[in-house]
């Protein structure tokens, strides 16, 4: 039954993902400890858990990502992609958004993309096209890629809570639906937007734009462009040791017979006690060094390597052959948007899964009572709960770490929660993500912004159509495939 002590407690958590949403960075994940102190010190609820393992895996795949940017291998992916855009400009707003998309894939974050959006926007311009087009759904591609990368902590976290929970799934598996499914809703997008808006030959407020000597120029004067950099063979080399180390994640997430295996304690059953231990997986040493009393009968059995551990060695081995081979240098990597936007990350997907779990796992019970029949009829429906949860905390990491493990409570299948994986991107519908911000600035023409009423920005309908379709085509492959 839910209280008013509940409801008390839920504007708690709401309330700190609000305000710290209004201060952005790492406000949010700080913010999130104001509500966490108040629900345990205020309202003593027993602290939840926060997060550690998808942590320590954004920390490894962050700095192996930071490091291939300061070797200047960011620089050459991004020149592959502007020469291919620039080969084909009046597709634009097709291959824009695939383009972001798949840096996204690659590097598990959507931060490395604004060094393309002024090239995305400069060959439209030259093209004639609007460039609200394709700036709009490259944005939202940015983004979306994230749960579609075999580092992301979205697609990790989904994995390593579903096997906890027992939903048998890897890290391909999860790609085999998400990739495509992504990329039906990337390109419905598209078509929904490729005749958007006025063309800018019939534009008025662009053509009035275009009167003025100094708005001219500063629309058509620069020209965004990467071609004309040099990229040594050693920042090519950078990208094929990250290459490669994803190569091998997806091996061993394949094969996991390949992995080593470690002898682990799974029960210990003595007197009137009974230690079950399949989550810590302590080994015989772990358990000696604990000083751990066993009585009674054990069992112990080999358990392959966990996948977030290998994860983090092979990230971490990776950024330190790109230190030693390929002069990268390590303090330029601190200093790089993408190792500052991955410490970010950390901080927030600290707080506010911390803050969740705290609440969630204090009303399970009520929880299941008060949600066991909508579910049971409409498990789908916990789509929507993704979505606004992502629109308060913009972070697809943090909604799958806090949420997920609500939903398995509740009984949800793990193919449905597979096929709903999608709609944890919702943080578009709100336009303060740096990307989104981003993007409207590099737009000299004007056309892609953030509207007088805030909610009719050129995001939303992109935004909605790519998840909307994505989700709907995920939810039908696991149908399919489950």
């Amino acid at each position: 039954m839910i209280t008013l002590t509940m409801i008390l407690q839920l504007l708690v958590v709401l309330g700190a993902l609000w305000v710290g949403s209004r201060y952005g960075s790492l406000a949010l994940g700080a913010i999130s400890g104001i509500g966490l102190a108040i629900l345990v010190f205020g309202f003593g609820l027993k602290p939840g858990t926060p997060p550690t393992d998808v942590i320590y895996i954004i920390i490894a795949a962050v700095t192996c990502a930071g490091i291939m940017q300061a070797s200047g291998g960011m620089d050459w992916l991004i020149q592959l992609a502007e020469k291919m855009l620039r080969k084909h400009p009046d597709r634009i707003t097709f291959l824009a958004p695939l383009c972001t998309f798949f840096l996204t894939v690659l590097v598990g974050t959507g931060h490395v993309v604004y060094t393309l959006m002024p090239i995305i926007c400069d060959i439209a311009l030259k093209k004639g096209i609007r460039p609200e087009r394709p700036c709009g759904v490259a944005s939202i591609a940015s983004q979306v890629g994230i749960t579609c990368s075999p580092i992301a902590a979205a697609v990790v976290a989904f994995v390593s809570i579903s096997n906890a929970n027992g939903f048998d799934i890897t890290i391909p598996k999860v790609l085999m639906v998400s990739i495509p499914a992504c990329i039906c809703g990337l390109m419905a997008a598209a078509a929904a937007s490729y005749r958007r808006g006025l063309d800018l030959d019939k534009d008025p407020q662009f053509q009035a734009k275009l009167k003025d000597p100094e708005q001219y120029k500063y629309i058509y004067g620069s020209n965004a462009t990467t071609l004309d950099m040099v990229i040594p063979q050693s920042a090519k080399n950078a990208v094929f040791i990250f290459l490669g180390a994803l190569v091998i994640i997806v091996f061993f997430a394949v094969f996991q017979n390949a992995l080593p295996s470690f002898e682990t304690l799974r029960a210990v059953k003595g007197g009137d006690a009974l230690y079950v231990d399949q989550n810590l997986q302590l080994t015989a040493d772990q358990l000696v060094q604990a000083k751990v009393h066993v009585t009674g009968t054990t069992e112990w059995f080999n358990k392959p390597l966990a996948m977030n551990v290998v994860i983090q060695i092979v990230m971490i081995t990776a950024a330190a052959l790109m230190i030693i081979f390929c002069k990268a240098q390590p303090k330029k990597a601190v200093a790089g948007p993408v190792w500052q936007s991955g410490m970010v990350a950390v901080v927030a997907i600290y707080g506010i899964a911390w803050l969740a779990d705290t609440y969630f796992s204090n009303y399970l019970g009520e929880m299941k009572l008060a949600l066991s029949d909508i579910v049971s009829q409409y498990p789908w429906s916990i789509a929507f709960v993704f979505f606004l949860v992502s629109v308060l905390i913009n972070s697809q990491g943090a909604v799958v770490v806090a949420m997920l493990p609500l939903a398995y409570h509740l009984g949800i299948a793990g193919p449905v929660l597979l096929g709903v994986l999608p709609s944890v991107y919702g943080y578009f519908f709100i336009p303060n993500y740096p990307s989104d911000i981003a993007t409207v600035n590099f737009d000299r023409s004007g056309t892609t912004v953030i509207g007088k009423y805030l909610l009719n920005h050129s995001f939303m309908m992109p935004g909605l159509v790519c998840v909307i379709t994505s989700t709907i085509v995920a939810y039908l492959l696991t149908t399919i495939i489950y």
